[in-house]
């Protein structure tokens, strides 16, 4: 038997400056609402990203393939569905097959600031129940992408494991 070493003893960290990475407009939902795509793992079906929402918003209801962990950064939300408001410093998880609404909660600032990280898809539901629109690695490169063309932008490989 060798002495190999195993490639996991040998993975690197990669930091992640999120200052050289532009706000998107999570349209066609809103163009009030904004993005920040730091991380998509096309293996995994994950994406990291900051959420960034005027007080005055409510996105459409989804439904979560995978597991959310989300991130309070600033401002106050919440789930229409639930009676908990998410205030800076909170941590909420969302198991798999969870459905929701979320909106901002007035009185905590101008707007929402959240770090989401999101495992599969999200399906956008319209109120009969039925999906409209789908949301994951994929749709999240694509609009960052087109935003970073369109605005004369050079695009970081956000999939990369490298950086």
């Amino acid at each position: 038997m060798t002495n190999m070493p195993m490639a996991f003893e040998h993975v690197d960290t990669a930091l992640i400056d999120d200052a050289s990475l532009p706000w998107v407009p999570f349209t066609p939902y809103s163009n009030d609402v904004h993005i920040k795509l730091l991380k998509a793992d096309p293996v995994r079906g994950e994406t990291i990203t900051f959420l960034k929402a005027p007080v005055s918003m409510q996105l459409p209801r989804h439904h979560h393939s995978g597991t959310v962990i989300v991130y309070t950064v600033a401002g106050a939300w919440r789930y229409k569905e639930h009676d908990w408001v998410a205030l800076p410093g909170s941590v909420v998880f969302e198991t798999a097959a969870s459905a929701h609404t979320a909106e901002a909660v007035p009185g905590h600032g101008d707007e929402v600031i959240t770090l989401n990280i999101t495992v599969g898809d999200l399906l956008y539901t319209d109120d009969a129940g039925q999906v409209v629109a789908i949301e994951n690695w994929r749709t999240m490169v694509e609009r960052y992408l087109n935003y970073c063309a369109e605005q004369g932008i050079e695009p970081r490989d956000v999939t990369s494991f490298a950086a």
